[in-house]
């Protein structure tokens, strides 16, 4: 349908024999025809993927290329692979303060990656009914097969997640991770399916899901650097009316300890507080960003910061 509107846009006046001798279906005809027409195994758990680019994070570049050689390279790479005898890694955790942008790198992940994407939410498959719960897990995954090559993104894995034994749901949490487990790394072949899984509270996961070959590549995303912050601050100005005499290190210096989400939280605040001194406000100004930078503290306590630094020297994995 798309050829044959091509054709008959340029050419109203041909007739139907001339038509049918000029219709030609091209790549870009089935590129468009992809886009419309979804597959029907995933109409039940389709998602309105966020159009978040990777070049609308600032920084996390290490996370961004663990990320790219878990998902793309295998795809678009697969002869690497096999060369070397090994197989891509099979999922990734992302864990760190909140407000730090794991969900967000999640959602550029679906958006660049083009692939099916299944959302789950850690909570939403427990369920007070026996074996609910577990058929549920079995069912994300059996979806997942059937839309190869997708991508499975665990939010607040945590909850779903937890050590064997602290569960006090009448064991249901155990029943739920030892399908998890098996569904990950069982007899049955978890093939060209990826498990993208974020939490902030690393601690609490079970600790037969971290091993390797469930997953493998533990990322710790942390409070962003000084350079972080300063890419963070220019994505925002983009859209914002900035007064030229207004200093971005200056900013830099004074967000140190800020999450990313709270960096967000000032320019917002700084464009209420110009909003307020004068509704008809065409810029925003250094005095409006030190009266957000008083309103909007750094909430993540010092001990957490440490909490998370003592597991990473335990148990290993890359910084981003």
């Amino acid at each position: 349908l798309h050829a044959l509107r091509r054709v008959l846009g340029s050419r109203p006046a041909l007739s139907d024999v001339q038509v049918m001798n000029r219709v030609k279906v091209t790549t870009s005809d089935l590129r468009l025809a992809m886009t419309e027409v979804k597959p029907s195994a995933m109409r039940e758990v389709a998602i309105d993927v966020p159009k978040v680019r990777w070049s609308d994070i600032g920084g996390m570049e290490e996370v961004k290329l663990a990320l790219k050689q878990a998902v793309d390279w295998p795809l678009r790479h697969p002869e690497a692979f096999i060369r070397l005898g090994i197989t891509p890694p099979r999922g990734v955790l992302l864990y760190g303060p909140p407000g730090c942008s794991k969900t967000m790198i999640a959602k550029a992940l679906a958006n660049e990656s083009q692939l099916n994407f299944l959302s789950i939410k850690g909570p939403e498959l427990l369920s007070k009914y026996v074996g609910e719960s577990e058929r549920a897990v079995r069912e994300v995954f059996r979806k997942a097969r059937t839309v190869a090559p997708s991508i499975i993104f665990f939010d607040e894995i945590d909850a779903l997640a937890v050590a064997r034994g602290s569960s006090h749901a009448g064991g249901v949490g155990d029943r739920v991770l030892a399908q998890l487990l098996t569904e990950m790394d069982g007899i049955e072949q978890l093939k060209d399916v990826t498990v993208l899984a974020a939490t902030n509270r690393p601690d609490m996961i079970d600790k037969a899901l971290m091993r390797p070959g469930r997953l493998d590549r533990v990322i710790f995303v942390p409070l962003p650097d000084a350079e972080t912050r300063r890419q963070i601050f220019t994505l925002q100005f983009r859209n914002m009316p900035i007064h030229p005499s207004l200093h971005l290190e200056d900013l830099v210096t004074r967000t140190e300890r800020y999450s990313g989400a709270e960096i967000t939280a000032v320019c917002r605040e700084a464009a209420l507080q110009a909003l307020q001194e004068n509704i008809a406000a065409e810029h925003v100004t250094d005095t409006h960003f030190l009266a957000a930078l008083d309103a909007v503290t750094p909430r993540i306590p010092q001990s957490l910061l440490q909490a998370y630094e003592k597991y990473q020297r335990e148990h290993g994995g890359a910084r981003a």
